[in-house]
């Protein structure tokens, strides 16, 4: 299978559902107009298709290899970098000031989309570096951003995450790892972390890692984490490469899927790092990385499911099995219903998530860069909102899709020689990443609902009944339907709300025992409110997309929306047997 960019979809998903275009003629992207958008999406495409794509395969079958002297990327993947890195990919948001265009962030992360859609064993490395620009870009001194940036941005050199250790997963607090000032500014960083993705390769000429750990008389947990620089390659005033710092890569990680993407854990024995920030602050800094990575992550499901329904339509072409009217001889199971149904459930939900996650992305744009205190306001507690929807919702999406895939695919898909299976494999980790989606639907709902006074849901709730009567007003009856069922989910939505709110006061065990179900419904429910935006506004388009983005919209509300009412239940009443019962079920009090 060939990957091909979905480069119409996610232009209309960009300016029609996430609202691009209120970025144009901000001062702070002087060098955007819309007339950019087909251009670097036909570009990154082509570098999806013709480049990444045909390593997606064949770097799962032979992997990152750890020999003496570091990690060696699967075959193709340095060429592959080289041509990412001269293409100006990793700086296509990033400030001029430090060798970037200064577009939209959000541009940055539709051509991501593409490139994890296309390989994401491959796009989790400049994702990573992704993290690192920003975490500088907010906590860096002045010194620190002038070493490092024009090498990061540039794409010459790559950047790492370093959090986790045994011990230490999702609680940081808990972390070992030891920082000893050597007395001249710089520190001496001691200790093991785990699960670090490209943690070492050779695809660049230098890796700037940056590393969590605990300096000696630092605080318990998580008030005594600091964030530090640690180059792989120590790097002169000038820029130049010196030695090689006291860090490697001791081992990877042999793991369910990406495995051409190198899960290393890293030794440190005396490396020598640089405080980003300030002491004791690491949480903060920490959380600039994060919160870039699990909008990142949103978009491997969205990618990894794009990929999976593009794999599964093509295989639905192909592969000939059974009777149906109108076909000579065996036909084509595109023509099953019960196929076009997976079809349509994987098209539908991997769109609705592509627009909750650029949505999300234009959000933290506009709280940036927006032209009044309240627009950069409301911006901010919308992009609060979406982050861990975005990343949970279309983590868990991505997994089903590509399920769906293996599903349209009959016994042929349980064959690891298929890339159905290998992308069931890869999607897998995505709901584990960057803080599991149980802990997203916690900050759903224990921080990101009480915001402000729960205006972040408040303003959300609003625009979703607005874009119901807008269907509504159209008068057209399919899309009056799909209005129907939108206020419908709407009203379930707001009504699971306010039980959160109130039980997170009251019983903060049985509020959060439903916070997943929660996360999930409000993820269907924005989807669905997005999809219809999608309906009403493609009313305008050309018969194909009115076509396309009508079924897809009046599908999903016959079909997700529907179950939203029903679903208030298990937010509000599903723990409470669980609770009540955890001795029996798990020998607890």
């Amino acid at each position: 299978m060939a990957y091909n960019a979905p480069v119409s979809d996610i232009a209309f998903a960009l300016t029609s559902l996430a609202g691009l275009s209120g970025l144009e003629g901000n001062p702070a992207f002087e060098n955007y107009d819309a007339d950019l958008i087909d251009p670097i999406l036909e570009e990154a495409g082509k570098l999806a298709r013709d480049v990444l794509a045909p390593l997606n395969q064949t770097g799962d079958k032979a992997g990152a290899v750890l020999e003496a002297s570091g990690v060696k990327a699967a075959p193709g993947f340095a060429d592959a970098y080289a041509a990412f890195r001269d293409g100006g990919w990793m700086g296509l948001s990033a400030p001029e000031e430090w060798g970037g265009q200064g577009l939209p962030k959000v541009l940055g992360l539709a051509v991501m989309e593409m490139f994890h859609g296309a390989n994401m064993a491959f796009a989790l490395c400049p994702m990573l570096s992704f993290g690192a620009i920003e975490a500088l870009l907010a906590h860096g001194t002045d010194d620190q951003k002038a070493k490092y940036l024009p090498k990061l941005v540039s794409a010459e050199w790559t950047g790492t995450m370093n959090l986790t250790e045994p011990q230490a997963g999702s609680d940081v607090g808990a972390l070992k790892t030891k920082a000893v000032p050597n007395g001249d500014g710089s520190y001496a960083i001691s200790g093991q972390k785990i699960y670090i993705t490209w943690g070492d390769h050779d695809v660049a000429e230098n890796i700037i890692h940056l590393v969590l750990a605990r300096l000696p008389d630092a605080p318990e947990g998580s008030r005594g984490v600091s964030l530090f620089i640690v180059p792989k390659i120590m790097v002169g005033d000038d820029g130049s490469l010196g030695e090689q710092n006291g860090v490697k890569c001791i081992g990877l990680e042999q793991k369910v899927g990406i495995h051409a993407s190198p899960t290393c854990v890293m030794e440190y024995t005396q490396a020598t790092g640089w405080l980003i920030g300030e002491e004791n602050k690491g949480l903060a800094c920490m959380f600039t990385m994060m919160n870039s990575a699990r909008l990142n992550v949103g978009l491997e499901g969205v990618g990894v499911g794009e990929a999976a329904w593009q794999t599964a339509f093509d295989y639905a072409q192909e592969r000939k099995q059974g009777k149906v009217a109108g076909v000579q001889g065996a036909a084509p199971i595109l023509h099953h219903a019960d196929v076009r149904r997976m079809l349509t459930t994987m098209r539908a939900k991997v769109m609705a998530s592509r627009a909750i996650c650029y949505a999300c992305g234009v959000a933290a744009d506009l709280a940036e860069v927006g032209e009044t205190q309240e627009q950069r306001d409301a911006a901010k507690l919308r992009e609060e909102l979406l982050t861990p929807i975005a990343k949970a919702w279309s983590t868990d999406m991505g997994v089903e899709v590509a399920s769906l895939g293996v599903q349209v695919h009959g016994g042929m898909g349980f064959m690891n020689e298929t890339l159905a299976a290998q992308l069931y494999r890869d999607a897998r980790i995505a709901p584990i990443y960057e803080g599991t989606n149980g802990i997203q639907a916690i900050d759903l709902a224990g921080r990101k609902l009480s915001m402000a006074g729960g205006a972040a849901m408040t303003s959300m709730l609003a625009e979703i009944e607005a874009t119901a009567r807008s269907a509504r007003e159209t008068n057209d009856p399919g899309l009056v339907q799909i209005a129907d069922r939108l206020n419908a989910a709407n009203k379930a939505l707001s009504e699971a709300t306010d039980w959160m709110k109130r039980m997170m006061i009251e019983d903060r065990d049985v509020a959060l025992s439903g916070a997943t179900a929660y996360l999930a419904l409000a993820g269907d429910v924005i989807g669905g409110h997005f999809l219809t935006k999608g309906a009403v506004e493609a009313r305008s388009s050309d018969g194909q997309t009115r076509g396309r983005m009508t079924a897809l919209a009046g599908f999903y509300a016959e079909t997700s929306l529907a179950s939203a009412p029903g679903a208030v239940a298990s937010v509000t009443q599903g723990g409470q047997a669980m609770l009540a019962e955890s001795e029996a079920l798990f020998g607890i009090a």
